[in-house]
């Protein structure tokens, strides 16, 4: 009997995961829930790409915004924050803290998904920090938003 075998590459592709797509971390300015951390940190770890955590951040456009101080930093959120690239770079993942502040955090973390071009994308802040609409507004919107594989805490 005769059957036909697709043919597999001819060239050697383990290379094009060190090229790599890192996986990206986001949250809106609360703290990440557990599970979003843990997933992030372990699909980094098992592909051997890097992890980007985002902290997106609504200020206002507003004078003081252009001088530098639109942000204010608490201590305690940046704890939180701090945990998930703690952790990464405690089982040798390369890792990347961004915080990027706009009117619009949301279509903001979009044109960084664009720019960055992760492997997946973990929209993971702790739910119950938020207002369940802004919540399930922003989830959908990333959904749509973007071309790469998304999971949502």
């Amino acid at each position: 009997m005769l059957t036909l075998r697709p043919s597999g590459p001819t060239e050697d592709i383990s290379s094009l995961a060190a090229a790599g797509r890192p996986v990206l971390l986001a949250t809106l300015d609360v703290p990440f829930a557990e599970d979003a951390t843990a997933f992030a940190v372990d699909s980094a770890v098992e592909t051997g790409q890097p992890l980007v955590v985002v902290n997106a951040v609504e200020v206002l456009p507003v004078h003081s915004t252009f001088l530098g101080y639109g942000y204010v930093e608490r201590p305690d959120l940046q704890d939180d924050l701090r945990k998930p690239a703690d952790l990464a770079r405690s089982l040798a993942v390369r890792v990347e803290r961004l915080r990027v502040c706009s009117p619009h955090p949301i279509a903001a973390l979009l044109e960084l998904v664009a720019e960055r071009n992760p492997g997946v994308l973990v929209f993971g802040p702790e739910p119950s920090r938020l207002k369940p609409r802004t919540y399930r507004r922003a989830a959908k919107k990333i959904r749509e938003g973007t071309t790469c594989l998304v999971w949502v805490a």
